[in-house]
């Protein structure tokens, strides 16, 4: 369960979706980042990581991985589904190119070493997993290169017919071509056309450039003028039979064509739904390309996630907050001193499952309580997360938030009512494997009345044992950690000297201000 509906934005999860999506490389993986949720379910998640760990290998290899093409096509696939339906050229063209992709792909993932039983131990065992079964067509990549060429284009050779009908074509264009030739030459020996003047193309048909004033020297059929008015085009009487032609014949190539097209669906058809399978698996080669992609721009790593919950996040960093950094320094006039994020090391185990955070205003714990919710999150959603691989992680069923001003107009709830009303639902919610995080937990009234219902409230969560970590400025929920068993306090740490936050936190003591 995720509390409240918001909970993405709140924690910033938004903006991670985005980053994904402009690492896809179509709108098939971008429908996957789309589709992207939180799981309880320990072994998928695992498999995915293990999905993107194995797809950065292949990055950091020397063989490229074959996905030049992706295209989607599967509203075209979908469609020729009905009987005299078919699929135009340019979009038989990207079928092609992107099939040629799926059939390279589950090739490149069925490698690996053969084993003395037979069976071939996979050098990407997820990814091929992910392969196994895919259906490759490439007897119809084979049919579709015999009549489209490399340009998308049918090929003249696509049947005999066609040939035959762009034979002639050919043949027809030429001569009307050299008649033009002809007349434009003694139109020009005679003064009528300027000497630079070349026959054109107006509504398909070749003509001849003349002044309006010279329209009368030659004989034929006006079929446009230019915007200016300055000059006419004229179709002269020799060439309008076979321009004619010509226009007989653009009609039965379009015809074969066509015709070419729906017997290539025919063959098509009884594989479409295997053909939109197979599109479905480059979706999730290309969604998980650019979760390996987004893994780099972090620096993250894949952890082995353990089925019970678990938090101890060892140099923990915020990836928004250090891409922001990031860019930042790229723009900055003075460079030379690198901005970056302060490390964090937060660990909340069985033994000290509440963790309550104190420091001062600024010193960094809203981000702390963001950079668990967000990295939790991340996690449990299959992606890589910024911290030392000496990180052990585990699950949680649930993850709740109450951060932010959540005053409601539309209900009339003060900020304070707010916040009551999300601590009622995450008491209802609470069990051994929620994760809860709540920022200046009590605020919002009387500082006496909301440190004590805050304590009423984190009393609840001990007793139901659940996980939860809290900033608050209450000394009596400082307090609390000392009288109950598997309660930790946590610090930002201050340095007095400097006067300044180090974003630094400490557990198992109250705020600490270095000498």
């Amino acid at each position: 369960m995720i509390y409240p509906n918001n909970f993405e934005q709140k924690i910033g999860f938004n903006e991670i979706r985005t980053l994904l999506r402009e690492r896809c490389l179509s709108t098939l993986g971008k429908e996957q980042v789309d589709l992207m949720e939180f799981s309880t379910d320990t072994e998928q998640v695992n498999r995915w990581l293990a999905e993107v760990r194995e797809f950065r290998l292949i990055q950091e290899g020397t063989e490229p991985f074959p996905l030049d093409n992706v295209f989607d096509v599967r509203e075209s696939v979908a469609r020729i589904r009905l009987e005299g339906t078919y699929m135009e050229e340019g979009e038989l063209f990207d079928l092609k190119r992107s099939m040629e992709t799926i059939i390279a792909v589950v090739r490149f993932l069925s490698m690996g070493d053969e084993l003395p039983n037979g069976d071939i131990n996979h050098t990407y065992p997820a990814l091929y997993a992910l392969s196994d079964g895919v259906a490759t067509f490439p007897l119809l990549v084979q049919r579709i290169s015999q009549i489209i060429d490399k340009f998308g284009k049918m090929r003249d050779t696509a049947s005999p017919d066609l040939l035959q009908i762009r034979r002639e074509l050919a043949r027809m264009e030429g001569s009307i071509s050299r008649t033009l030739n002809s007349i434009l030459r003694l139109a020009q020996s005679e003064g009528v056309v300027e000497r630079d003047v070349t026959p054109t193309l107006r509504d398909g048909r070749l003509v001849i450039p003349v002044a309006p004033g010279m329209k009368r020297k030659i004989s034929g059929i006006v079929h446009d003028e230019s915007a200016t008015g300055k000059t006419v085009f004229i179709e002269p009487t020799e060439v309008v039979e076979a321009n004619n032609k010509v226009r007989e014949l653009e009609n039965e190539e379009r015809k074969e064509i066509i015709r070419i097209l729906r017997e290539f669906a025919k063959q098509v058809r009884p594989n479409v739904r295997e053909i939109l399978d197979s599109y479905h698996f480059l979706a999730l080669i290309d969604f998980v390309r650019a979760k390996a992609e987004l893994a780099r721009t972090f620096k993250a790593i894949e952890p082995k996630v353990g089925a019970e919950p678990h938090v101890d996040f060892i140099r923990a960093i915020h990836p928004l907050l250090q891409l922001s950094l990031s860019r930042k320094q790229r723009t900055a006039e003075n460079n030379d001193v690198p901005l970056a994020v302060v490390p964090l090391d937060i660990q909340i185990t069985k033994e000290k499952r509440l963790l309550i955070i104190s420091g001062p205003n600024a010193g960094g714990k809203s981000v702390c309580l963001k950079t668990i919710g967000l990295l939790q999150y991340m996690l449990q959603c299959g992606l890589s997360i910024p911290v030392d691989e000496r990180s052990m992680v585990g699950m949680f069923k649930n993850l709740m938030i109450d951060i932010g001003d959540e005053q409601s107009i539309e209900n009339d709830l003060s900020t304070y009512s707010s916040h009551l009303m999300n601590m009622k639902n995450m008491m209802k919610q609470a069990n051994p494997y929620t994760l809860i995080l709540i920022d200046e937990f009590g605020t919002g009234t009387e500082p006496q009345i909301g440190g004590a219902i805050a304590e009423s409230v984190l009393k609840q969560f001990w007793k139901k044992q659940a996980w939860a970590v809290i900033t608050t400025h209450y000394q009596n929920l400082k307090h609390f950690a000392e009288d109950h068993k598997g309660v930790a306090n946590g610090a930002m740490l201050y340095d007095r000297h400097e006067m300044r936050p180090l974003f630094q936190l400490a557990i198992g003591r109250q705020v600490v201000r270095l000498p």
